[in-house]
């Protein structure tokens, strides 16, 4: 069941002016109850304006939309959702738990709830032993995860994170997409818009990528990394014992000391190979369906769409 739904969306700024600039473009899709979708995009694609959309904080110039089935803009719906900005800015003389619980008084949190939330979402971050610490004296990841722990506060229905792991550490990058799968097991619905294209295939089920506006590709990591049909066989021992049968079968393969690699169009032919191999004396280490990162997946499209 879809928790939000864009049906043409654009947004044009100053549409009466001659610098008007077309944000967003007919952008039209849907994210599913309790999946992580990533928004990708370049610099100016529209991804913030997107995002700005759905939480109300701009209004389209046409098309439309509904998040939790409420339409954009429902104040109704905002309770139910939490919201991580880019870059987030809190009061530097406030300390951590002071900023959760401004935040959560603006949210409508009654006090005795308020104060068990403020203490779960510092445990679920990682900020316990900081909160007590200025604002202003938190590294840029630190300043992240109280960032993270506001947009938990409410036990959001859905939540939108713009950049969360900007700044923060590899561990706690680590930790951080652990906390957004158990979200997502537990039952609530991920929207992450991020640049580190590595964070985003480890954890979303689906993506979707912008480009000046438009959306140019939708859907599973899975399905958008696979490089057709292809399979890579790795394998070690006597190689040379099979190339000259590779090499008269057109089958493409790199050879580095006693292993090759071995690039096959289709999985029958990656049997034949791997019956080959095992013929010669050959162990076999690895065969898998040849991908692309999300990342030499993403470039190439830009690149194909800017042509």
């Amino acid at each position: 069941m879809p928790v939000i739904i864009a049906s043409s969306l654009s947004k044009t700024y100053s549409p009466k002016s001659r610098h008007a600039v077309r944000a967003l473009d007919n952008v039209s899709l849907q994210v599913q109850a309790g999946e992580i979708f990533g928004l990708l995009g370049p610099n100016g694609s529209g991804k913030t304006t997107f995002i700005k959309l759905l939480l109300g904080i701009a209004f389209p110039t046409s098309g439309s939309g509904t998040v939790l089935g409420e339409p954009l803009g429902s104040t109704d719906v905002k309770a139910r959702i939490g919201y991580l900005p880019e870059n987030h800015r809190y009061p530097p003389y406030l300390n951590g738990e002071q900023i959760l619980r401004f935040f959560g008084k603006l949210t409508g949190l009654e006090s005795r709830l308020l104060d068990r939330r403020i203490d779960e979402v510092l445990k679920q971050v990682g900020m316990e032993q900081w909160r007590k610490v200025k604002f202003r004296k938190y590294s840029k990841g630190m300043m992240q995860r109280i960032g993270l722990a506001q947009a938990l506060l409410n036990q959001p229905e859905v939540i939108f994170l713009d950049e969360p792991t900007d700044g923060v550490d590899p561990l706690g990058r680590k930790e951080i997409r652990e906390l957004i799968k158990h979200l997502r097991d537990r039952g609530t619905t991920v929207f992450i818009n991020s640049h580190l294209l590595s964070e985003v295939e480890m954890i979303s089920d689906r993506v979707a990528i912008l480009h000046k506006g438009k959306l140019i590709r939708e859907g599973t990591v899975e399905s958008l990394t696979k490089d057709g049909d292809q399979w890579e066989i790795t394998a070690h021992g006597d190689v040379h014992s099979v190339q000259m049968d590779l090499e008269a079968r057109s089958i493409h393969f790199h050879v580095e000391k006693e292993r090759i690699t071995i690039i096959v169009p289709d999985l029958q032919e990656a049997n034949h190979v791997s019956d080959l191999l095992r013929s010669r004396g050959l162990l076999i280490e690895s065969m898998q369906q040849k991908k692309h990162s999300l990342e030499d997946f993403f470039i190439k499209v830009i690149q194909d769409e800017d042509r």
